[in-house]
């Protein structure tokens, strides 16, 4: 049976991790599933531009807009001017509403926090609104004048003609779609706790909401799988909630505690980079962007133009992604096997740079001999 997943290399690092990563993945595969991939290459960032005078070509676009599995390297995103990002305008453009990201720790890998083994996460990430659904407005200029005058007139707001004005859209129905899937998740994986991450102490009516919102969907959608914190009920998923600055302290003090999070944009952003790091940096760091349609595997990092074609970039992202895809295809021992193999290779003291940071006595070797030793291990 063959299975046509998209591709899109990326910038930067992209090419060399993606070199890497597609031998095992495809290894992984071999003896354990009559599945066969089929890989199609699609346009984007600076390969596309270069071919087509455009970073994100419209036949693109169109193809993902039919497709049900992709997977691409890091694009390129500037800071400050130029094109917005382009990971951005493919999530809203795609209605990849859910960033999905599994965070768990490697055994041999010298974290920060006395006890990673105990973090265990999958976050859910609201992805098309909050603060990325990119309506803001630079300082001073006649689009910023007209909307502070708005707001001073009609609203009776108090704002400096200085300021620059960014908006937060957030929907009932964005929000609801995105805790129900990561309700759906922890129910279906028999996990205890789903936590609506939100700063409604603050903004009453976007985050509050959201966290409000949650409760809804769990109450109405879910009443026979679900309960609350302050209501707990023997084998169902409790319901609880944090205000965001207060969950950064909650997992790094008691991870054990979170099994999946749910939050806006931002919260979700800071959080799941933040999780990374207590177990290894974003380089081992998979993640999923969904619709109810497609399923687009992306390289969590970014395109690290400092070290792009010298053969030191750790492909483990694209790799792990891998295996969430190949769990997605419904053959969950091949991402097992890649999950083991990542394994194997870290506790062998065998890794790229940034692992060899840190695990103390590692040997150092390249993104594409790592990629050839995790691929000889499975």
């Amino acid at each position: 049976m063959r299975k046509t997943v998209y591709w899109i290399e990326g910038d930067g690092v992209g090419p060399e991790i993606w070199r890497a990563a597609r031998p095992v993945i495809d290894a992984a595969l071999s003896g354990e599933s009559d599945i066969k991939l089929e890989w199609l290459e699609l346009l984007a960032g600076e390969k596309a531009q270069a071919a087509t005078g455009s970073p994100l070509p419209e036949e693109t676009l169109r193809t993902l807009a039919q497709a049900g599995t992709a997977m691409k390297g890091p694009l390129g995103t500037p800071v400050g001017g130029g094109i917005r990002s382009l990971n951005v305008t493919l999530r809203q453009t795609l209605d990849l509403y859910a960033c999905i990201r599994p965070i768990r720790y490697f055994q041999g890998i010298e974290s920060p926090v006395k006890h990673p083994e105990c973090v265990n996460m999958v976050i859910f990430r609201e992805n098309t609104e909050d603060v990325y659904a990119g309506i803001e407005y630079a300082a001073a200029t006649p689009e910023c004048r007209k909307l502070i005058a708005f707001l001073r007139e009609e609203m009776g707001v108090a704002i400096s003609d200085e300021a620059a004005i960014g908006l937060k859209p957030m929907t009932e129905s964005a929000s609801k779609r995105l805790v129900r899937r990561a309700l759906r998740y922890a129910v279906d994986n028999e996990l205890p706790s789903l936590t609506l991450v939100h700063k409604g102490n603050i903004m009453k009516f976007t985050e509050g909401a959201f966290r409000q919102w949650g409760y809804d969907v769990a109450a109405r959608e879910f009443a026979d799988a679900a309960c609350t914190e302050k209501a707990p009920v023997p084998g169902r998923v409790i319901v609880k909630d944090r205000i965001a600055d207060a969950m950064f302290q909650e997992v790094l003090l008691r991870p054990e505690q979170y099994h999946v999070i749910a939050s806006p944009n931002l919260n979700g952003d800071y959080l799941s980079d933040a999780l990374a790091a207590q177990v290894g940096g974003l380089g081992l760091a998979p993640g999923v962007n969904m619709s109810d349609s497609l399923a687009f595997f992306e390289a969590t990092h970014g395109t690290a133009p400092s070290i792009a074609g010298q053969d030191k970039a750790n492909p483990g992202s694209v790799i792990l992604c891998g295996a969430l895809m190949l769990e997605h295809l419904g053959v969950p021992k091949a991402a097992e096997r890649i999950r083991a193999a990542v394994a194997k290779a870290i506790s062998a003291k065998t890794v790229t740079e940034d692992l060899a940071a840190q695990i103390p006595g590692a040997k150092t070797v390249g993104c594409a001999a790592f990629g050839e030793i995790v691929g000889a291990n499975l």
